[in-house]
């Protein structure tokens, strides 16, 4: 493979990393309330589920799932309650002091939740698929293949790591901080909105 078909495929996925969505959201909020590691590893878990969906889609795979319309809509299914199951406990969290505290608890619950917002999101396989067919070539490799999907998951990762140790020990994440509780609030109703008109919408197709 060479340099300009890598490097249109890394503009393509920056590009698609860095649009506002519930994954930055999920990112921010879990940096705010468990400080750098936390939004590292919601970070980390984000690239990580992606990036499989990238592997996925580049080996040829995503139409045994893109095909299964039973498989393909209770992905999405599970999706929708995963958003409404995470928006949910964002709203009746009771209190900042209550809210800190658990989350320093538990901060390696950042990875799961990040992995769990991209893994439930087949729309990234569909992506990836046209995405990638429109590099695809008989004489590709398989380590091509594998740089694709490696520099997808590596550039999502990077992105969502990069917001959290930029927010982290900075003036804008002390004022965001002081107004956590609204800000969960706020990206808890975004996060629960978007997730039964999600669930809506696959019943109304089914």
């Amino acid at each position: 493979m060479d340099f300009k078909s890598i490097f249109a495929i890394s503009v393509i996925c920056v590009l698609g990393a860095i649009s506002p969505g519930p994954s930055l959201a999920v990112v921010i909020k879990n940096t705010i309330q468990g400080g750098r590691k936390k939004g590292v590893l919601t970070g980390i878990g984000h690239g990580l589920g992606l990036g499989i969906y990238a592997f996925i889609s580049v080996l040829g795979i995503s139409s045994l799932i893109t095909d299964n319309k039973e498989l393909f809509i209770m992905l999405q299914i599970m999706g929708s309650f995963f958003l409404i199951f995470l928006g949910s406990k964002m709203i009746f969290n009771r209190s900042k002091r209550e809210l800190i505290k658990f989350d320093k608890k538990e901060t390696s619950k950042g990875f799961f939740e990040g992995f769990m917002i991209s893994f439930f999101n087949p729309k990234i396989l569909m992506f990836f698929t046209a995405v990638f067919s429109q590099f695809m070539a008989d004489d590709l490799t398989l380590v091509d293949k594998i740089i694709m999907a490696t520099v997808a998951g590596a550039i999502d990762i990077t992105w969502y790591v990069f917001v959290a140790i930029i927010l982290a020990g900075t003036k804008v994440l002390h004022a965001l901080e002081k107004r956590s509780i609204y800000i969960d609030k706020i990206t808890g109703y975004i996060l629960l909105i978007l997730g039964i008109l999600m669930l809506i919408k696959q019943f109304i197709d089914l």
